[in-house]
């Protein structure tokens, strides 16, 4: 929906519930999409939630509601219901989404939930919930649709037609009698060959899969290379213990998408941060502006150090903020180029000492092109000064235009430098890359370039 639609929706909703129009407030709840009803959701009061989720018809739809809506706004709606009802929803999702849907619950509440479950519906959702949620193993469903390879075109199409349940997407997995992955089979291939060739004689044997364990985002790496819809897993057997779909990889994307957009701003990795309190946003960026804070007084520190300088020639204060602002704009531009590469696959090992050096050139170059333009008006507006009379001469004029010159040269190729490979360093120690772009790596940046600028001006005035 677009927004104009979504702000006419939301003031639907809220006249018919102060009218009291209850009928009419199911009709079109009844019509509203679960996708669409889970945008609204976040634009409605809990009061509203509840009453208008109390209102939907179906437990099917109420599945779909809480399988969409935000975890917190999820939790919300499963803690205003009876436990008894909740297991009536859950019986209308896939495993998948009932696993990670309590895993949003405490402990005690989960555990009160899986003994009012079926043995086995219990049993799959508790094996689910022993994988890491970020895992292939934690965002699969295990009801996936298979054959063995000795069924024919016509038996495969016939079980197919008796399995609308099953989470099937365009491919049919063919296993062998222990159920190992041995081949898979597109709906296209079933469809255009003849009726009674077998299963083996069609199928695709190089087959790609993944293991549980497999991280999530990598899950998504491997659909987007190889432009699948869906992707098997297997167990260290290869025996087909499930798959993830392109449902779930879509929501893998945005998810790691926004995770790594709100670590480059130093925010976290909270997704529905948005949503949260004033206390709870404030908890999660305060370590974050913290960092910056003890930055910015080291850099005041090392600025208060060259007080006798700066006294001197004021003019070199002025450039502080065109140095610092340059060299960390271009260490993020570095940074978050390095880290899309790592997330990509395009960085690599093999390849990131090339990316490094390329990036160090492009600093080098582009701040050579700036210093010259900077070190040119630092003449001119030095050279106005000497020649109203102020304490500069003609050689501090030269002085201090060369000084600011090297100075953003330097600053902005330390900058691309580091905004290079602090991801590359970060990724090898199995630390989310994203973060190589927040306040730490660009107050260290400003630091540095204010230190080594500072330097260079003082080793040129006091030593030529």
């Amino acid at each position: 929906m677009r927004n104009n639609e979504v702000i006419l929706l939301v003031d639907t909703y809220r006249k018919l519930h102060r009218r009291s129009a209850k009928v009419n407030l199911v009709n079109i709840i009844d019509k509203t999409h679960p996708a669409d009803l889970a945008l609204l959701f976040r634009s409605f009061t809990q009061h509203e939630r509840l009453y208008f989720f109390s209102l939907t018809k179906d437990n099917e739809k109420k599945a779909e509601i809480l399988s969409e809506v935000d975890d917190n706004i999820s939790v919300e709606i499963l803690q205003s219901l009876k436990r008894e009802d909740i297991i009536q929803i859950f019986r209308e999702m896939d495993y998948d989404d009932e696993s990670n849907i309590l895993r949003l619950l405490p402990q005690e509440e989960q555990q009160e939930l899986l003994k009012l479950m079926k043995k086995e519906e219990s049993q799959e959702i508790e094996a689910l919930m022993g994988y890491d949620e970020d895992t292939a193993g934690g965002i699969m469903n295990p009801e996936v649709f298979h054959l063995f390879e000795d069924y024919t075109v016509a038996q495969a199409t016939a079980e197919i037609q008796k399995s609308a349940d099953t989470e099937m997407v365009f491919y049919i997995y063919v296993t062998d009698e222990r159920t190992h992955l041995i081949g898979v089979v597109s709906l296209r291939q079933l469809i255009l060959n003849d009726p009674h060739k077998k299963l083996s004689e069609i199928m695709v044997e190089d087959v790609i899969s993944i293991r549980p364990e497999t991280d999530q985002e990598e899950v998504a790496r491997i659909a987007s290379r190889y432009n699948f819809i869906a992707v098997p897993v297997v167990d260290d057997g290869n025996k087909l213990i499930g798959v993830v779909t392109v449902d779930d990889i879509i929501d893998v994307l945005r998810e790691e998408a926004t995770e790594d957009l709100l670590q480059m701003a130093g925010l976290g990795r909270d997704t529905d941060i948005i949503l949260k309190s004033t206390w709870e946003t404030i908890k999660r960026r305060f370590p974050w502006l913290l960092a910056t804070y003890i930055g910015g007084l080291i850099a005041a520190m090392v600025i208060g150090a060259f007080h006798d300088l700066l006294g001197s020639f004021v003019i070199l204060t002025s450039f502080i903020p065109v140095i610092a602002g340059m060299g960390g704009n271009i260490g993020t531009q570095s940074s978050t180029i390095i880290t899309r590469g790592l997330l990509t696959g395009r960085v690599n090992p093999h390849t990131s000492g090339k990316i490094i050096f390329k990036e160090l050139r492009v600093g080098a170059i582009l701040g050579t092109i700036y210093g010259l333009v900077l070190g040119g008006i630092a003449f001119l507006m030095t050279f106005i000064l000497h020649t109203n009379g102020y304490n500069y001469s003609l050689v501090n004029c030269i002085e201090l235009s060369i000084a600011i010159a090297i100075g953003i040269v330097i600053s902005m190729s330390l900058a691309t430098f580091t905004g290079s490979i602090a991801p590359i360093i970060l990724n090898k120690l199995k630390i989310d890359p994203a973060v190589a772009t927040g306040p730490f790596v660009q107050t260290t940046i400003d630091i540095l370039g204010i230190l080594i600028y500072l330097l260079i001006a003082t080793g040129l005035i006091h030593f030529l």
